[in-house]
């Protein structure tokens, strides 16, 4: 491998020609958006679900802007996902943060009851829809043979509507 392979796979962003700051400005409106709709009254939860699948689209989306450039290293695509959905979940955790028991009851004579992070679950949970929507569009299709125009977006905010609307009335 050369040098210059080695420098773009340590600074991926020197591959764009034209480079703007979409990454960083919309984790920071993100952000902002969270903490506005906790304002409103909206669950932290319901806005972690959207922060993680804002997340995942935007790891997928890299991860196929990288591959189009012919770079390859084992595993890149799967690396590329869980960065970027990490270093937009991860920092807004702290505006986000719903902490509450977890009880197993089968564990030891009485249970046991863990403390866990909602918010962090229902973010793991909006990126496992944005992750599994596409293939759920493939195979409507597939099954199908046609499709109506847009309708992996309408599958997509359909899954996470559902589940926003569960978790904001039912669960939460």
């Amino acid at each position: 491998m050369n040098l210059k392979k080695i420098f773009l796979l340590v600074f991926p962003i020197f591959l764009f020609e034209n480079i703007s700051a979409h990454c960083p400005l919309c984790t920071v409106g993100a952000g902002a958006a969270a903490a506005g709709a906790v304002w409103l009254g909206i669950s932290k939860v319901v806005v972690a679900l959207f922060i993680g699948a804002f997340a995942m689209s935007m790891g997928m989306w890299f991860a196929r802007v990288i591959e189009k450039r012919k770079i390859f290293i084992p595993f890149q695509n799967f690396i590329i996902i869980v960065g970027v959905f990490l270093l937009t979940v991860l920092p807004l955790i702290p505006i986000i943060k719903s902490l509450g028991p977890l009880y197993i009851p089968f564990i030891g004579e009485y249970g046991v009851t863990y403390a866990l992070d909602y918010s962090l679950v229902s973010s793991l949970f909006g990126g496992l829809i944005v992750f599994f929507s596409p293939k759920i569009n493939k195979k409507i299709k597939d099954k199908t043979g046609k499709s109506i125009s847009y309708q992996g977006i309408f599958i997509t905010f359909s899954l996470l509507i559902i589940a926003s609307l569960l978790i904001q009335f039912v669960i939460v």
